[in-house]
């Protein structure tokens, strides 16, 4: 095994706090979403939110002595920012217009699965384990689904191919010269954010003037769902292997759900709740370090 396989092994404090941040910040950014866009234009408001949060990390990494990307750097940056944020992001926040928040977080679990399959592209292997996992997932969020989707076909479509531009993107960055550090989540949401505002732009978005629910929504995804849980989530597609970088999707429907019973008046059957068991036992199969990762992280140690 070598030493950047036995590292992606191993579940280090940072790694699980990103997993943490991950796990409940994104579950609960598709609330924010939808009430973001409640009186905002779709794209415009991720394309502020991005932005945003790009210029507040940039700027500060730039005042710490970070290096300013290269011009080879920005065009990676700019092709991972158009696949993650403009393909994913920005496709579910449009379909969320015709789809519950909690709808679009359940659709969003086949992500582990893409992710898995396209790191097969580039050599990298998923374990059985890993696969009995992705498959107890799914069951769970099949049961969840009974009785509980509600959405228009063109929002369906656009939630099954938010997660083949993410999960594409994110594996497709593991081989591209992108910034180091935080300066590559800079870049990215900078780079993704320009390309949704020309999107809003061209395809004519209106704008009005937004509630203060909308404004508090679109501050809470700039600050958590943006600069803390991207962040985040970059950290774990180049330290982890994409099975787990990507389990976030189990449990984000869990909290988007339970974010949808306390406060958004829905109501979740008996069926729902032993679906959530299924899909956390999901998540730690795919979790649970591989045993001869585990053991040759050991021997390189």
């Amino acid at each position: 095994m070598t030493a950047a396989a036995a590292r992606t092994a191993r579940l280090t404090p940072a790694v699980l706090l990103s997993l943490a941040l991950v796990y409940v910040v994104w579950g609960s950014t598709y609330f924010g979403i939808k009430v973001a866009i409640g009186s905002l234009p779709p794209l415009g408001m991720l394309a502020v939110r991005f932005l945003l949060a790009g210029t507040l990390l940039y700027a500060f990494l730039r005042w710490r002595g970070a290096p300013a990307p290269t011009a080879r750097e920005w065009r990676s940056s700019a092709a991972v920012g158009l696949l993650l944020l403009g393909g994913g992001t920005g496709l579910v926040t449009l379909a969320e217009r015709d789809a519950s928040s909690s709808v679009a977080a359940m659709v969003l679990a086949v992500s582990p699965l893409f992710a898995a399959l396209f790191a097969r592209l580039w050599g990298e292997r998923t374990g059985g384990r890993e696969w009995l996992g992705i498959g107890v997932g799914l069951v769970g969020i099949a049961l969840l689904n009974i009785g509980e989707l509600h959405a228009t076909p063109l929002a369906a479509l656009l939630l099954i191919l938010a997660p083949l531009c993410w999960t594409f993107g994110s594996q497709w960055s593991r081989h591209l010269p992108l910034p180091g550090g935080l300066m590559g989540s800079a870049a990215e949401m900078l780079a993704g954010g320009l390309i949704l505002l020309l999107l809003s732009l061209g395809l004519g978005e209106h704008w009005s003037t937004p509630t203060a629910a909308s404004l508090w929504a679109l501050a809470y995804l700039v600050l958590f769902g943006s600069l803390v849980a991207y962040s985040a989530y970059m950290y774990l597609v180049a330290h982890t292997r994409p099975a787990l970088a990507t389990s976030y999707a189990y449990v984000n429907p869990v909290v988007a759900m339970l974010l949808g019973v306390g406060l958004g008046g829905e109501h979740l059957t008996g069926l729902g709740w032993a679906a959530l068991g299924v899909i956390l036992t999901g998540v730690v199969l795919v979790a649970w370090p591989r045993r001869e990762a585990a053991s040759g992280a050991q021997a390189s140690a």
